[in-house]
């Protein structure tokens, strides 16, 4: 049983102007919620028109080309990697709210901690690595080209196979909207996320390729992941908003 008093249950208290609306009893919630849209929005103008990390540039170029794609994205890539790493914090809180209603499963929270610790792990290289790469490379134009090539490898390396994180995160929301009965999320969403950890397995040649459908510019190692997280985080969002509308307002408070 809630502790929560109603407000219709006090003596002298007028229903209509006391009792809470379920949106006001969850501003908290609904904050962090909306803050997880703007986040991937901006998100995707970085990475796409600004940094040109969206879709990767090739990796069987010379050194003297990786040198010049600095040369010619300078600015943007400061630009967008700048507002990144300034409002990186986005990601935290998209991590927050989804930890947050896997907690409300009955599947426990064991699996919620799984999640947000394997994305805590996963940003630095899936996200923060290739930022910093791309802003060194460019903070000092004049740098030897062998260097800028090892940069350009680095951060590109770093953003399409970090592989392992990922993996453990799709794992964990999939094995707890699998076992919870509270209907938080659709079950369907479970296997979603399980095809996300295939096409993490199906991007580990970018190691070894250099050209082609395994390269980290690929068909198979980048696009088919790309179009699979695009769907996923869709259907996330949605049923994020769903779930936090749907929970009551005097719901107990999760530890």
């Amino acid at each position: 049983m809630s502790s929560t008093v109603s407000a219709e249950s006090l003596p002298g208290a007028d229903p209509v102007h006391s009792a809470p609306s379920a949106s006001a009893g969850k501003r908290d919630v609904w904050l962090v919620f909306w803050i997880v849209p703007a986040f991937f929005i901006t998100f995707g103008v970085i990475f796409f028109a600004l940094a040109r990390v969206m879709p990767p540039p090739r990796p069987d170029v010379t050194t003297d080309q990786m040198a010049h794609f600095f040369h010619a994205h300078a600015l943007t890539i400061q630009i967008g990697f700048g507002v990144l790493i300034l409002i990186v914090g986005g990601a935290g809180a998209a991590n927050g709210i989804i930890g947050y209603h896997m907690k409300r499963m009955t599947s426990g929270s064991v699996m919620a901690y799984a999640y947000m610790g394997a994305m805590s792990v996963g940003v630095l290289p899936g996200c923060l690595l290739v930022a910093f790469c791309f802003l060194t490379a460019v903070y000092r134009p004049n740098r030897d080209p062998q260097l800028l090539a090892l940069l350009y490898d680095l951060g590109l390396l770093s953003y399409v196979g970090s592989l392992g994180c990922f993996s453990t995160m799709y794992f964990a929301l999939a094995v707890a909207i699998l076992y919870d009965k509270n209907q938080i999320f659709p079950k369907w969403l479970a296997y979603v996320s399980i095809w996300q950890i295939v096409t993490e397995i199906m991007a580990m040649p970018v190691f070894v390729s250099k050209a082609g459908p395994f390269a980290w510019n690929g068909s198979i190692s980048f696009w088919i992941g790309v179009v699979v997280f695009g769907f996923w985080l869709c259907c996330v969002i949605v049923f994020l908003r769903k779930a936090t509308d749907r929970q009551p307002v005097d719901e107990p408070h999760l530890d």
